[in-house]
């Protein structure tokens, strides 16, 4: 990679790792804030849910907008938004006695943030390199970025709730002034190939894709939504059961949260550098990965010992970071620059359905047995397993050695 595009890279990398501190430094904050806010352990997984659902809703919609008028036009102004909900957060929980809507009413905002943010992310690293080798180094790139800040998010969550139980709320427009420096100062966004289309043409194309790309696509989406679905449920169940369990809590449950999750941004880096532009290759790691996580959750689901727990976490991070980037590569490679952003983010709102439905899932089952619990998992990665075998399929050009 050129020097220039270097710090390209690095500057759009940042916008995962703030969104990704965003949401998951409150996973390890969250039994704090029930406490703190005498709410159940369902209210406060709402705290994740409503993040995450609103960024479903604008995703698509910030995808189209970056479709018409260029990708940095989009991120800057997303990434104050998500800022201002942060501040809302925290100053309602600093001032305000009962502070729990208006702390919704900063998530929200966050959201939306988040929406014309992240997802505009992988389109951009598509749009900046025409090699798709390169286009894949990148994506492996934003993918370890975005794992990075899951490894960070618990300790830097458990942390500063250490010192303060709202500060992650307040630390939040921090980080993102941040990014929105790098990405004024650092990153010159390619123009456009072609003038945009029209709305009605547009969404033509877009029909167009999907009639064509259908069935590879939708199975990208779904893969990508159970992937994240198990990620965020599993750490929401493991940060509650330290805590009442274990009585583990602070920096040393954000320790332990983030081992899983460092696998994963290893894996994720790993993989972003061996698939290259080889679409059969991708396949083959998104099924290594979604097999490897349907394995540790059928093994995790015959003992809840604790270091049984984290060593099955371990190698599912690893699987999910081997699938994430060979799922970006597909989805981003495979489409045009102009509709680029549009698919790229409904393939990105479908992630953030995983994670809006992992933590209350995963609250209400909590109250069955471990064994049906991780089972139930287990059956969600083989549907993964099934669909990625029918509907992803090589391009003709691919020779698959399988």
């Amino acid at each position: 990679m050129e020097d220039k595009k270097k710090w390209d890279l690095l500057s759009i990398a940042s916008i995962p790792l703030v969104m990704t501190l965003g949401n998951s430094m409150l996973i390890p904050v969250l039994p704090i804030i029930e406490r703190e806010l005498s709410i159940s352990s369902f209210q406060a997984s709402l705290l994740i849910t409503i993040y995450s659902v609103v960024a479903i809703l604008c995703i698509p919609v910030a995808g189209y907008i970056s479709d018409q008028i260029g990708r940095k036009r989009v991120i800057i102004p997303s990434l104050i938004i998500a800022a201002i909900g942060g501040l809302l957060a925290g100053f309602a929980s600093w001032q305000i006695e009962s502070p729990y809507w208006l702390i919704m009413v900063g998530r929200l905002l966050q959201g939306i943030g988040a929406a014309g943010a992240s997802p505009i992310v992988l389109p951009l690293v598509g749009d900046l390199y025409k090699d798709e080798q390169e286009v894949s180094k990148g994506l492996g790139v934003i993918e370890t970025s975005n794992t990075f800040g899951k490894v960070l998010s618990p300790i830097v969550g458990a942390f500063l709730a250490s010192l303060i139980w709202y500060l992650p709320f307040l630390a939040f427009p921090v980080f993102c002034l941040i990014s929105i420096i790098m990405i004024i100062f650092l990153v010159e966004s390619p123009p456009m190939n072609k003038v945009p289309l029209a709305g009605k043409e547009f969404f033509r194309s877009l029909k167009v894709i999907f009639k064509r790309e259908g069935p590879w696509l939708y199975a990208v989406f779904v893969i990508g939504a159970i992937c994240m679905f198990i990620l965020f449920g599993v750490l929401f169940y493991l940060s509650t059961m330290l805590e009442e369990q274990y009585q583990i809590e602070g920096v040393k449950k954000g320790v332990i949260l983030a081992i899983p999750l460092a696998a994963l941004c290893v894996a994720s880096l790993s993989a972003g550098k061996i698939i290259g532009q080889e679409k059969w290759l991708m396949k083959r790691m998104t099924l290594t990965g979604i097999s490897l996580l349907t394995v540790s959750m059928l093994a995790l689901s015959f003992s809840d010992d604790i270091y049984f727990l984290l060593s099955a976490l371990l190698s599912s991070g690893v699987g999910i970071g081997i699938a994430l980037p060979s799922l970006d590569a597909l989805v981003t490679e495979g489409i045009q620059m102009e509709q680029r952003g549009s698919v790229t983010s409904l393939y990105s709102s479908m992630r953030f359905v995983g994670v809006a439905a992992g933590p209350p899932v995963f609250a209400i089952l909590m109250d069955v047995t471990h064994f049906a619990l991780f089972l139930l998992q287990a059956g969600i990665g083989a549907v993964g397993i099934g669909i990625a075998i029918l509907f992803i399929r090589p391009d003709k050009g691919s020779k698959p050695t399988w």
